[in-house]
């Protein structure tokens, strides 16, 4: 009797480990996107015609534009890569230290580059192509943001929701603000610093005079990445895919863009009279900032993170490893 108890608990327990299994694997498969439907709006990446393509060995990942250079993070190879916008050629490839993620600033001279496995941030400088600083700070999270002011670096170090303020001249913290909990991603723009909490799906605002909080928006769900410019502030929100539209001066949300594309991963920035969003599938999609609506959808594999300067938009796919720099006059 009691061995055939134990058949019988064998029998159900691995019933149930068969069905935990099946569901795991229902769970785990990639959403499709469906994308924005409306005629002439889809159409595939592959037809893109780039300007340029600059080969990044590795996984080309996060973007920085200044006014003379372009650069690359690059997680494998412990390095960025800089990129010459005059020459489309690639001019160098300096080793960061461990894991660079998180994103790029630019500032005071320098290329600011978060690293994950060492926990710091190093300061690359533009004259030399090399690293003159290491900051023992660490960031909250591998998918974030770091932003530059005109006189501050502004950096999330603690996934608990601390906003550090490091000043350019001593290379050390002078301020650390108590922001949502689940805060990875700031940038600066209109005047102030903007975070976003994927945790709470806020916008939280900053002010760089005092170091307080002026605001907390409710944005759409799971905000990560973000971008000023074009007039607003906009949040790419993860958790449907969704573009959330705030007015800096009334700290209002003014729209909500739906892009008909999952939400996880991607990436958003505003410049060249659009709002650009890049995504799973989505490689590209560029938004009209007049009407508030998804335009153009370049579908395929590609993509990965993305900027908008120079008269271009600058694409890094992850996979075939390269960077396209695009027309953003692109039919």
């Amino acid at each position: 009797m009691k061995r055939t108890h134990q058949f019988f608990c064998a029998l159900v327990l691995a019933g149930a480990a068969l069905a935990a299994d099946k569901n795991d694997k229902i769970e785990k498969k990639k959403p499709v996107p469906k994308g924005i439907k409306d005629p002439g709006v889809q159409r595939p990446y592959a037809n893109i015609h780039p300007d340029a393509v600059f080969p990044v060995p590795g996984n080309p990942d996060w973007v920085l534009i200044l006014p003379d250079s372009v650069w690359i993070g690059n997680k494998p190879s412990n390095s960025v890569t800089r990129l010459d916008p005059k020459t489309n050629k690639v001019v160098a490839t300096i080793p960061v230290g461990k894991l660079p993620c998180s994103g790029l600033a630019g500032g005071f001279g320098s290329v600011w580059v978060p690293l994950c496995e060492d926990k710091a941030l190093v300061r690359v400088d533009l004259a030399t192509n090399k690293v003159v600083a290491t900051i023992p700070l660490g960031p909250a999270d591998t998918e974030g943001g770091i932003a530059a002011s005109e006189d501050s670096i502004w950096y999330l170090t603690d996934t608990k929701g601390v906003l550090s303020r490091i000043d350019p001249a001593t290379n050390k913290a002078v301020a650390e603000i108590v922001v949502p909990p689940g805060s990875y991603t700031a940038v600066y723009g209109e005047g102030a610093v903007w975070v976003t909490s994927t945790e709470t799906s806020t916008l939280t605002k900053v002010d760089p005079k005092t170091n307080l909080v002026t605001a907390t928006i409710k944005v759409g769900p799971k905000p990560r990445f973000l971008a000023a410019g074009e007039g607003a502030i906009w949040t790419l929100n993860q958790g449907d895919g969704s573009v959330t539209r705030v007015d800096p001066k009334t700290n209002k949300v003014v729209a909500t863009i739906e892009t008909g594309v999952p939400g996880t991963g991607g990436d958003i920035a505003a410049g060249e009279g659009s709002l650009w969003v890049t995504m799973q599938q989505v490689p590209l999609m560029r938004i009209d900032v007049n009407t508030n609506k998804v335009v153009q959808q370049w579908t395929g594999p590609g993509g990965d993170s993305l900027r908008a300067g120079l008269g271009s938009v600058w694409v890094t796919n992850y996979e075939p490893q390269n960077v396209w720099r695009i027309n953003p006059k692109q039919p």
